[in-house]
């Protein structure tokens, strides 16, 4: 028996579940949470550090940043500048 797993890139998955009209609806509603989610994932890998060490700079456990990375729950402006200067980086709002 040939058990064979068919992986598929990120982005691939993504353009096949956004053809479907609920899917995109629901995502777009989600679109802030998964933007700052996408942000504070790629800075932290570019520091090359841990979910438990930018934890530990923010005095905070490991379950809040990834659910910070998860995109679960909607971060406070406070969590989300301890979350900016633990990474040395400048929080930015933007409305439009």
């Amino acid at each position: 028996m040939n058990n064979k797993i068919k992986w598929v890139s990120h982005e691939k998955l993504k353009s096949d579940l956004m053809k479907d009209p609920e899917f995109r609806r629901e995502y777009d509603a989600l679109q802030p949470e998964f933007e700052i989610a996408e942000q504070i994932i790629k800075a932290r890998i570019e520091r090359k550090i841990s979910q438990a060490e930018l934890a530990k700079r923010m005095k905070t456990g490991q379950a809040v940043v990834s659910r910070l990375e998860g995109a679960n729950g909607s971060p406070s402006l406070a969590l989300l500048k301890r979350l900016a200067r633990a990474l040395g980086i400048k929080l930015q709002l933007t409305i439009q």
